[in-house]
Order: structure tokens, then sequence, then C-alpha cells
């Protein structure tokens, strides 16, 4: 979606700048992907004034903003050191020429130094411009001026769920609720029925609920306003004649697509209906197309003139010789435009808007806004006028504000709620609040929540710590987990909330959570395990030569088709060799003990008891399974080996050893009793002698002298006469910067413990 800054000022009186509106914008749920904006003349300080021999002209370096000095070359007479002035930028249009950086009599020039008559703000060319530094600073803008905003253009993508941001209105609207600005609602022109020759006949209601439209007559093309020209230019619309015109532009300024028919190749009566199966249909870039009896068409006495919502026909097409015309503003279903437009491999603007859901009162309100530009520029008179509002009933949803605070963590106050929900167009009638007809993605309560808190600002939630709750504590635990996690050296995987049906039938024999309308036919269901997502990455990376792998993810499955009907759950997965240190081998297989120390570094080895291994889920090898349980907080960890039947189904050969929890809510509490850190973690190799018959747990145990060690392992051991070697590794996670001092002192402690047990330090 494109707009210009003076298009959306239409809408919405501001005084903020683009790059504002556009960080404003990304928060609070249309991401801004770029700002175009024109390069305008700026104020600048001369710092240096050297004369270039021979010529009347002087080498100056000015400050203009932040950046290096420019070089600039100027035979201006008044030109001196501290003079503030203002500088031309390449690419700054100054007369109609636009300003480049080039060299003059062999000297790099970045710009040009420019007078009031060349900026059009004054007479005076005699010298450049001298601006008073209690008004400008170097840097700052000379002017701003219409012209400028119509140059700045937006540009943003929207997610398939907010269709009211594919219309100027809806952004300023939005914006208007942040309180970026005030918002301009535009009047249109009412209309009234005409009667005339035509009228138009539905045989599908439910696909179309509402036609209007507009018959003109005597029109004489011509192009458009500059205005509009401008405006679709700027969005990169080629602009045609006023007449298409005005349908493209209505459609990025209101949301509503429209089409322009020429009403002396419309025979009859205008008919909404299906088309017949296989019946041939030639639209306006001259491909033809067979249809199917799904698929909704605007035809006439002859035969198709349009694809319902999708595109014009050949036939019916408005050229520059075209006299009379047909303006078409309806709503078509969007679900029957998505599966047409799909089928037929077609993506136009109006589909765009019509498969995502459209306002459905619009209608009337665009029909008015064409109508008037057209006539604006090619005069006609209207001699039918079709109204079809199509019955449309608002939305209402129980909400109470204390959902608030239940689905946030976070309390708002009830005034403030309904603030922010009045200022986005919703309305508070009989204990229900009534949904804006412009928001078709509002279903439920929690949307509306989502609502006020893009539009309180997730910054301004959280200002005050005394007001949060256990939501948020819970995601503080689960981004300590995933730190953790990390420092082990494991991989964090974020997948798709969907999964396979036929793959988690594979792993486990709860139900499948199945979607009506799949985006692809491989994710059919909204995911009720992380293990065939899991296993689907091990899979891919196998196939691609990586089969060294420690990954992790942390993420919602679901239990049902309620948004409620969710819960947290965790999956580890070590596959192939490891390359860490170890007493047995330097680089050895992935087993399950691995798992098991890294569910011991997440939660602590002391409260972790092992419970019996009856019934190993389906996924797990059934001889090489474990599990674990943190008393008193029904939280099961299960750490095992891939089941081989599961591998194969999945086409992995790799060993693959995971560590699962089904509901990682139970033990999140008891993980903020460990300490962590955002120090990266220090790591000390030790070795000692000892006895041979002394046992390694009893180092490892001694050298556990401070709780900034979290991990020892073992990594070399052999014997020499009646002795050993042990070596050993520490992982310190530190609370604080560590210095050099800090560092020797807790060595120490580590070796003056292990040498109680009678082991002494290797010197080499």
């Amino acid at each position: 979606m494109k707009w210009t800054l003076d298009w959306l000022k239409d809408y919405l009186d501001t005084t903020q700048t683009a790059q504002t509106i556009a960080g404003i914008l990304s928060i609070i749920g249309l991401e801004v992907e770029e700002v175009r904006e024109p390069v305008v003349p700026v104020a600048a300080k001369i710092t240096e004034c050297t004369d270039i021999p021979g010529t009347h002209l002087h080498l100056l370096k000015v400050d203009a903003g932040p950046g290096l000095p420019r070089q600039v070359v100027c035979g201006a007479p008044n030109v001196r050191v501290g003079l503030l002035s203002v500088l031309a930028r390449p690419g700054c249009v100054v007369g109609g020429n636009e300003i480049k950086a080039g060299k003059i009599r062999g000297f790099e020039s970045n710009g040009m130094m420019c007078s009031e008559k060349e900026l059009g703000q004054g007479d005076d060319h005699s010298g450049i411009m001298e601006l008073d530094e209690k008004q400008f600073k170097p840097g700052e803008p000379l002017f701003r001026s219409a012209t400028a905003d119509c140059r700045v253009v937006f540009d943003a993508s929207i997610t398939p769920n907010r269709p009211d941001y594919l219309a100027v209105r809806g952004i300023a609207r939005d914006l208007a609720a942040r309180k970026v600005g005030t918002f301009k609602p535009k009047p249109m022109k009412a209309l009234s029925e005409i009667k005339g020759a035509r009228k138009a006949v539905s045989k599908n209601k439910t696909g179309c609920p509402a036609y209007s439209f507009a018959e003109i007559k005597d029109t004489k093309m011509a192009p458009s306003g500059d205005r509009i020209k401008r405006r679709l230019s700027a969005i990169e619309i080629n602009p045609k004649n006023a007449c298409i015109d005005a349908t493209n532009y209505v459609c990025y300024d209101l949301g509503q697509p429209m089409h322009c028919f020429d009403a002396d190749q419309v025979a009859g009566d205008i008919l909404i209906r299906n088309a017949k199966a296989g019946e041939k249909f030639t639209d306006l870039f001259g491909v033809e197309h067979a249809l199917a009896a799904t698929d909704l068409v605007i035809a006439d006495d002859k035969g198709i003139l349009a694809l319902a919502g999708i595109v014009g026909g050949a036939r019916s097409m408005t050229t520059d010789t075209t006299k009379n015309i047909i303006l078409e503003s309806a709503y078509f279903e969007p679900i029957g435009i998505r599966k047409t437009a799909r089928r037929l491999g077609l993506k136009t603007e109006s589909s765009y808007r019509y498969e995502r859901g459209i306002d459905p009162t619009m209608t009337g309100d665009a029909l008015a806004s064409a109508i008037e530009i057209i006539q604006a520029q090619c005069g006609g008179e209207i001699i039918g006028l079709h109204l079809d509002s199509g019955g449309y009933t608002a939305k209402a949803i129980q909400y109470e504000p204390k959902l608030f605070l239940k689905k946030v963590g976070i309390d708002l106050s009830p005034e403030k709620q309904k603030e922010i929900l009045k200022n986005l167009g919703y309305r508070f009638e009989n204990s229900e609040w009534i949904v804006p007809s412009w928001r078709v993605d509002v279903e439920i309560p929690e949307t509306i929540v989502a609502d006020i808190v893009r539009i309180s600002g997730y910054g301004a939630l959280l200002k005050d710590p005394a007001k949060v709750s256990t939501p948020v504590i819970y995601k503080e635990v689960e981004n300590k987990n995933i730190l953790l996690l990390k420092y082990r050296g494991l991989i964090e995987v974020i997948t798709y909330g969907f999964g396979n049906s036929r793959l988690e039938k594979v792993v486990s024999d709860k139900p499948n959570i199945m979607i009506a309308n799949p985006i692809v036919d491989m994710m059919d269901t909204a995911r009720n395990s992380l293990i065939p997502n899991m296993l689907n990455v091990i899979a891919e990376n196998e196939r691609r030569g990586f089969s060294d792998l420690a990954l992790f993810e942390i993420g919602n499955v679901f239990d049902g088709s309620e948004p409620w009907n969710q819960h947290s759950q965790l999956i580890m997965a070590r596959t192939g060799n490891t390359s860490q240190k170890h007493w047995s081998k330097r680089d050895r297989p992935a087993d399950i003990f691995d798992i098991k120390r890294d569910f011991a570094a997440l939660l602590g080895a002391d409260v972790l008891n092992e419970i019996k291994t009856d019934n190993p889920p389906k996924w797990a090898h059934p001889y090489k399974y474990g599990r674990m349980e943190i008393p008193g907080t029904k939280a099961v960890l299960e750490f095992a080996e891939l089941h081989p039947m599961v591998a194969k189904k999945f086409g992995i050969k790799t060993n693959v050893v995971l560590g699962f929890v089904e509901n990682a809510d139970r033990f999140a509490k008891y993980a903020l009793k460990f300490p962590m850190t955002d120090f990266q973690p220090i790591r000390k190799d030790f070795a000692f002698w000892c006895d041979k018959a002394l046992p390694a747990q009893k180092i490892i145990k001694a050298a556990s002298v401070d709780k900034l060690i979290r991990d020892i392992t073992i990594f070399d051991v052999f014997e020499k006469d009646a002795q050993k070697s042990v070596a050993f590794t520490i992982t310190i996670y530190p609370e604080k910067n560590m210095t050099d001092a800090d560092l020797q002192e807790l060595q120490g402690r580590v070796i003056a413990s292990v040498e109680k047990t009678g082991a002494k330090i290797r010197d080499k």
C-alpha cells in the first residue's frame, strides 16, 4: 500500500514529520517499509572559505547538519566564515533543475548555495541568502510546502487481517486514535436514486449483497486534475483519463474497488450471476479464461462484461473515445473472489481488497466521490442511479474492561479503554460494543484487547512495574530459559503455528485441530505439538548436508478451535555428532544424557526426580526413554532417542535425541528461582593428578564452590602408574563484569577445594 503525505493530510490534521508518522504506524500495526522524501534546501553554516586562484569562485566547507562537512563551490560576493545560508543538496530541485554533485574548475562541489530569487523567496539575486541563527539551525529545512508533501511517499506492508489499512482514510483514522493528529472526516455528497432505462438484476445475493451503479452520458474524456495525477504517479499508477483515474483513486482513498464500463457497449440490464461451466471470458488485457459455475460475473444480454471483483472485460472497457459510462460500486463476498482469483491465477488491486474484505457500507460514498471527480473534469449528465446498501447489520461484541487485565497482565482503567475504542470508531450500546463497519477482522473480544494495546503503546503500558502480573512474568521466564539454552549451544527455532495432520498422527494420538481454509495443503491443522515441525526442520537440514544440530523451540500449541484452547510446549533436539569436549571421546554421537544435562542446566539437577517410564509416547524409542519431574509442579520432562519408525516417516537418517515438555507453563515460576544473566559465560579448564581409586564425581562436587559455576564437564581421563589425570571444564555465568582478579580468586578457590580431596593440580 502506497500513499503520499499530502493525501494523508486530507483526513489527518497533523504537524508531525513523515519519519515520525512512519515510526508510529509501525508501532500500531502497519509496517512501513520505506518513506521516500524529496530533498529540500536546508540551512547551512559556512565553516571555511578559501578563494580559488584566478577566479571569482570560493571553495567552502559548510555544516549542513549531522554528517561530514560538505564542500561547495560558490561565486557569491557575500560568502564568509560564520554565515548561515541555504544549501541545495544533490537531488534537490531548484528552478526546475535538479542539483547534482560534480566538479567546478577541478574542485568537487556537493550542492549549491542559493539566493532568494533561486528559491522563489524574493527578488534578491545579488548574493546567497543570509538566515537568522535564532530561527534556523544547520540541517533544518528552509521551508515545507504542499508540493513537498505530495512528493513524500509511504510504502507499507498490509497484513491480511487489516484490510481497512488499504485505504488512506483508514490509516488516518488509526493515527488520529493514537493522537498523532485530528481526524478530518471528508463529507460525501448525498446521492438519490434516479430511475433510468437500465437496472441491476442480481441472481446471487450471497455473492453480491450490494451493487450500486451510476450511468453518465455525454462525458468529454479528459485528463485528471493535477492533484489526482500527482498522487497516482507518486504511487506508481500511470494516469490515463479522468474516468479510469477516478476508480483507481477511490480504490486507494476509500478502499472501495470500482469499475468503469463503456455504456454504449452494454446491452440491456446489468446482470449479476454465476458463470456457466466452461463459459469463455476475455479480460481487458486480452487474455481468455474458461470459467467455472462457481465464478461470479457481471453480464448483460450479450454475455460477460466483467469477472466480478477481479477484472473487467475487453468488450466493455473504457477508452479515450468513450462518451457514455457506467460506474460500478459493489460489495462482493470475499471467499468467492479469493477462490476464483486463485484458480485463474489473477491478482489485481481489486481482488486484493475484496479477498480480504472491504467496508460493506462504502459503496454509496465511493460512488459519490467518483462521480464528483469525473464530472469536474469530463462533465456529463447522470441519467440513471441505482443504490443498494445490501442491508448491512453491524456486529456487536460483549466486552468487559476486566478482560484486558486477564489477557495482557497489565491493568488499564475502563475510562481509558473506552476512550481508545471510541476514537477507533466503536460504539457502546446496550452493554455491547458495536464494531465499526470497516473493521471486518473484529470477531472476538480478544481483538478489541489487541486494539487497545496497540493504540495505547506497548512501552507505555509497561511504565508502571507494579501493574505487571503473571503473563508478563512468564514471558520474562521464557526469555531467561531461551537465553540459557543459547548459552548451552542450542539454536532457537521458530516454526509456523500450523501443522500437518498426517505427520501429527505419526508422533501422537492427540486430536488434530483442522483448519477450514489452509494456506497450503501441507499445513492443514493448528499444530497440536512442536515435535512434527522440529522433525521437519531436522530432515530439511539433513538433506542440505547439516546433520550435527542442537536446536530448541518454545511455542504455543492448540488443544481446540477456541482462542483460549492453547498452551506452551518446550522441545530440544540434538542430532548427529557433538564436538563438545568429553572424557570418553573427542567426537561422539549425541545421546539422551546430553538432553538430560540440558534439562538439569535449565531447571537445576537437585530438584529433578526420575519417575517411571511406562508407556513411552509414539515418538520415543521404547528402550531409550526417560522421564523426570519437579516435585509439586506436575511438570513432566521427557527425554528419548527418536523412534526409528518415526525417523523413517520423516526421512531422517541421522541419530536424533529429543527433550520435550508437554506443558511448559507448569515449571515457569520455578525457573525464576535460578539467577540468569545477560553476561557471556566464561569457561575455564583444570587438570588434576589423583589416586586411581578417587571417584571423579567427588572431584566434580568439590569444584562446585560457587553458585556462578553452573556446569562442569569432564573431557579427559588417563592413567599413569598408580595415578590418574582428570581434566574438566567449568562454566561460569557472571552476574556482573568479572575482572582478571575476580577470575583468579574463583579459580584459586576451585583448586583449593579439589586439592582437599587428595588431588593435586597438574603443572603441565
